[in-house]
């Protein structure tokens, strides 16, 4: 078993939205590797890796979409895991939070498989319901508030 370090993993949290039908669709991920349960994007700052970079890696990753659109949202937080496993050995992660626009023209999504099972398109009421933890809930209903304005000053662009 690997040795726990000290300290929070750097990481990133990253909702991903598109825009359909002149509403907000949020992308949310049914995760089966060290828990179950719903998540929107999220992975750890690798060494020396800018985090914008991260954003866009960890997205593709996660869906194989490619962001046009990235806003850092200046919120930072942290939490604890549930549990310490060999691969994980931080007590948790310091993340910072991110909304990654994506065309309505990408490619199918697809999944890590090794860490989701599922995905879905949702809107902001079934995002709050379904996502499992609370720290998230409260990094979507920011990016939300903030896309909610945007569209009403006309600057989220169609991309259908």
């Amino acid at each position: 078993m690997a040795q726990q370090k000290r300290g929070y993993r750097k990481a990133v949290f990253v909702v991903v939205y598109k825009k359909q039908d002149n509403k907000i669709k949020y992308l949310i991920l049914k995760r089966k590797l060290h828990w179950k349960g719903w998540e929107f994007t999220k992975g750890g700052v690798e060494k020396n890796e800018p985090e914008m970079l991260t954003v866009m890696r960890e997205v593709k990753e996660e869906s194989g979409l490619t962001p046009v659109r990235i806003i850092n949202h200046r919120k930072k937080g942290k939490y604890n895991y549930k549990k310490i496993l060999p691969d994980r050995p931080y007590l948790g992660q310091k993340y910072s939070l991110y909304s990654a626009q994506v065309s309505n023209k990408s490619k199918k999504i697809k999944i890590d498989k090794h860490e989701h099972e599922i995905y879905k398109w949702v809107d902001f009421q079934e995002a709050i319901k379904t996502l499992s933890w609370k720290d998230q809930k409260q990094c979507l209903i920011i990016v939300d508030r903030f896309l909610v304005r945007e569209m009403r000053k006309g600057r989220i662009n169609k991309m259908n």
